[in-house]
């Protein structure tokens, strides 16, 4: 059976994780344990997409600047933080910070997880399109500084023979960048090239 998510969870307390690793998995979520936020940001860049369920109050860096670390680095993982009785104010700060909601300790079982499958949900097709998005830019990486040329004398719509003219080549030599230019982009199309390009922000002004 496919796990419904994953989800991370930081906090400082042995025992508070382990429960609410129980709780997790018998929920089918796939879960991963940090006990620190300084654990989880030096592994962040291995990390599938998932939500993060953090307690706010830790040593070290606490959920708040955790918060601010991910805002900086433009992550969309959602995030939950898990609050102690009269943390409001923090909690509010951290809905500020992007929190996708905050949970006030002793909480609900259902309650979290329900919190944690809509994270989930809202997230991941944007999650999913950054990640489209990050493809095609790193396929612009690839094309050498003369299929970069070709590539935007075609989403400019210049003939092979006028790019050519423009960088003195033969146009034959055009026609081989172009395919180069086709392949690496996963492009099967001039239109599809245009599109990709425009999502990599890689059209010329």
């Amino acid at each position: 059976m496919m796990p419904r998510g994953r989800v991370y969870v930081i906090d400082d307390d042995e025992a508070m994780r382990h429960s609410l690793e129980f709780l997790l998995n018998s929920a089918d979520f796939e879960v991963a344990l940090f006990e620190s936020a300084e654990a989880f940001l030096a592994g962040l860049a291995g990390l599938e997409f998932g939500c993060v369920v953090s307690d706010v109050r830790m040593p070290g860096i606490d959920g708040i600047e955790m918060l601010r670390r991910l805002q900086g680095l433009n992550c969309r993982f959602p995030v939950i933080i898990m609050t102690g009785h009269g943390d409001v104010p923090l909690a509010v700060e951290a809905m500020k910070l992007g929190a996708v909601d905050f949970l006030e300790k002793p909480f609900d079982d259902d309650l979290l997880i329900s919190m944690v499958d809509s994270g989930l949900k809202r997230a991941e097709p944007e999650a999913r399109n950054e990640a489209a998005t990050r493809e095609i830019v790193e396929r612009v990486a690839t094309l050498s500084p003369r299929e970069r040329q070709v590539m935007d004398g075609l989403v400019a719509g210049l003939s092979n023979k006028a790019i050519a003219r423009e960088y003195d080549i033969s146009p034959r030599t055009i026609e081989v960048y172009r395919a180069n230019v086709m392949t690496k982009m996963q492009a099967g199309s001039l239109s599809e090239l245009v599109r990709l390009a425009m999502r990599a922000g890689a059209l010329k002004g």
